[in-house]
């Protein structure tokens, strides 16, 4: 167990003090979309039909079909599951170690608690800016079921805000390991462009999109004592770290180092 003296100060004064600490229903409740950046005036528009940039997208779009049943095909599959454990366990080969979310109920409160504010703007952009996905009209495999996708809801990229969402999250848990996830982030949200479900545009708008909206939400001062105690359960399991698998480490590696964003 670990000692008094490594506790944070905020936990030490819950201990001496426990009237000051009892959880009240604003300690758990979401945070509310006032709480993000609007991210409709944020982000830019995307590109229109018969500019460059759409031009570019239609091109790495047709590519990126060449990757079917490949590795990296396999590997984009598997990054399309966005469910809380299955997307942190994907930045273990970032961290080092095994990330397992149910030793971490600080961390899984903590998207709990963002997870309305991060859907609701990004909800709202999409609908806003209403993008037909690369796949609609064409015979083109996608790497996932079509179903649920939202045929015109391409702009930005939601699977690509939510896992570069959890590589800044997790970079901001454990800066020491920044570079890796946060490359890891990048390699994610290029799955998307793999599944021939979003544009390249729609991908680099993700990154936006996540980077304004976690900037917003990990300053929130309702969440710095969760943040401070999900480090320490980040630290705990890195203390006894789980091995992840190496094949798919290396498999992730080699996505990184072939990004789809400057060799198509």
């Amino acid at each position: 167990m670990r000692s008094a003296t490594r506790l944070p100060v905020a936990l030490l004064l819950c201990a001496t003090v426990l009237s000051a600490c009892a959880p009240s229903a604003r300690y758990n409740e979401a945070l509310p979309e006032s709480a993000a950046p609007d991210e409709r005036l944020v982000l830019a528009p995307p590109p229109v039909a018969g500019s460059a940039a759409q031009l570019d997208d239609d091109r790495v779009f047709r590519a990126t079909r060449a990757l079917k049943d490949t590795p990296r095909w396999q590997l984009a599959q598997s990054d399309a599951d966005l469910e809380p454990a299955d997307l942190v366990r994907d930045f273990s080969c970032a961290a080092g170690f095994d990330i397992d979310l149910a030793k971490a109920p600080h961390l899984a409160r903590v998207l709990e608690r963002i997870r309305h504010a991060v859907g609701h703007r990004t909800s709202e952009a999409k609908t806003y800016w209403h993008r037909t996905r690369p796949f609609v009209g064409t015979n083109l495999p996608i790497c996932t079921s079509p179903e649920g996708l939202g045929l015109h809801s391409s702009y930005p990229s939601g699977h690509t805000t939510a896992g570069y969402g959890m590589a800044l999250l997790l970079a901001h848990l454990m800066p020491e390991h920044a570079t890796a996830l946060l490359q890891r982030g990048r390699v994610f949200g290029e799955s998307r462009i793999v599944c021939g479900v979003h544009w390249k545009s729609d991908v680099q708008a993700g990154y936006l999109n996540a980077s304004s909206l976690m900037d917003a939400l990990l300053a929130n001062p309702e969440l710095q004592a969760d943040l401070t105690a999900a480090r320490h359960e980040l630290l705990a399991m890195q203390e006894h770290p789980a091995a992840p698998d190496a094949a798919r480490c290396a498999v992730e590696q080699d996505a990184a180092t072939h990004s789809l964003l400057s060799e198509q």
